[in-house]
C-alpha cells in the first residue's frame, strides 16, 4: 500500500526512539472502506444510547467481531515496529487473530485458545523497551489478548478495553507529533484532530456493522473493514502488508 506513506515515513524514527518532537504531518482521510458521506450518515442515525453502553449490550459474538476488527487495524503498528527494530513476531500475532475469525465463522471449531494465549505472550515487546513504537506494538498484543479472554471465560470489560486502547494510542500519537502545549489546548487539539475524528468514525462504523446479523458474509466485510487497506489507527501504512 502506498497511498498514505507520508505519515509512516515521518513517524518511523519514533518506533525505535522516543523523540521529544517530530514534524507535524498532514493527514488525509485514513478510514478508507466507507465513503465520508456514508460515515456521516452512520453518525446521524446512530442509536442515541451512549457508544460504550451499546458495545456492552451487544451479544458476545458481536463484541468479539468488534474487537477483532479493531485488532486488525492495530496490526500494522506492530509490523512496523518489528521491521524497524527486529523485535516481535507478527506472524504469530496474525495467526492467533486469524484463529479468532475462524471461531467466529465456525462456532464449534476446536481451537485451544489457552495455548494461543501462551504464544501471544511471547509476542510482547521487551519490557525494557519503553519507546513509542514498543507501546503501540504492545497495544496490539494486549488487545488480541483481551479478545482471547472472551473466548476462554467471562470478560465483560474486554470490549471496552480494546476500544479505549485504540483511542488512547491515537491520543498518544497526537501528543507526540504536536509537541508541548498546555493541557487545555492539548485536549481541544485531540478532540478536533483528523486522526481522532477518523478513529471515532471507524469505531462507529464497526459498531454499526457488527450490530447486523453476523453471517459469514458480514464477518468477511467486518474483517475487511478492520484491515482498512493496511492503514493503522495512527495513519501508518506499510509498503508491503503480509496477508
Amino acid at each position: 500500500m502506498h497511498g498514505n506513506l507520508l505519515a509512516g515515513r515521518t513517524i518511523i524514527k519514533a518506533l525505535g526512539d522516543r523523540p521529544k518532537r517530530i514534524e507535524t504531518i498532514t493527514y488525509p482521510l485514513l478510514f478508507t472502506n466507507i465513503p465520508r458521506q456514508a460515515i456521516q450518515e452512520i453518525s446521524m442515525v446512530s442509536n442515541p444510547q451512549g457508544f460504550y453502553q451499546r458495545l456492552q449490550e451487544l451479544p458476545l459474538p458481536a463484541q468479539q467481531a468488534f474487537m477483532a476488527a479493531l485488532c486488525e487495524r492495530l496490526l500494522p503498528n506492530y509490523v512496523l515496529y518489528e521491521q524497524t527494530t527486529g523485535q516481535g513476531d507478527s506472524h504469530t500475532l496474525r495467526t492467533v487473530l486469524s484463529l479468532v475469525w475462524e471461531r467466529l465463522n465456525v462456532s464449534n471449531a476446536s481451537i485451544d485458545f489457552a495455548r494461543q494465549a501462551e504464544k501471544l505472550a511471547e509476542c510482547e515487546p521487551p519490557e525494557e523497551d519503553d519507546s513509542f513504537g514498543a507501546r503501540r506494538a504492545l497495544d496490539a498484543v494486549v488487545s488480541v489478548s483481551a479478545l482471547l479472554d472472551t473466548l476462554q471465560g467471562d470478560s465483560p470489560e474486554a470490549v471496552l478495553d480494546v476500544s479505549r486502547t485504540s483511542r488512547a494510542g491515537v491520543r498518544a500519537f497526537i501528543e507526540l507529533t504536536e509537541g508541548e502545549v498546555d493541557a487545555q489546548a492539548l485536549a481541544l487539539m485531540i478532540r478536533d484532530h483528523p486522526l481522532m475524528a477518523d478513529e471515532n468514525d471507524f469505531q462507529d462504523a464497526v459498531l454499526e456493522a457488527v450490530s447486523e446479523p453476523l453471517d459469514k458474509a458480514t464477518l468477511k466485510e467486518v474483517r475487511e473493514l478492520g484491515r482498512n487497506s493496511g492503514i493503522s489507527n495512527l495513519g501508518l501504512t506499510l509498503d508491503e502488508v503480509e496477508e
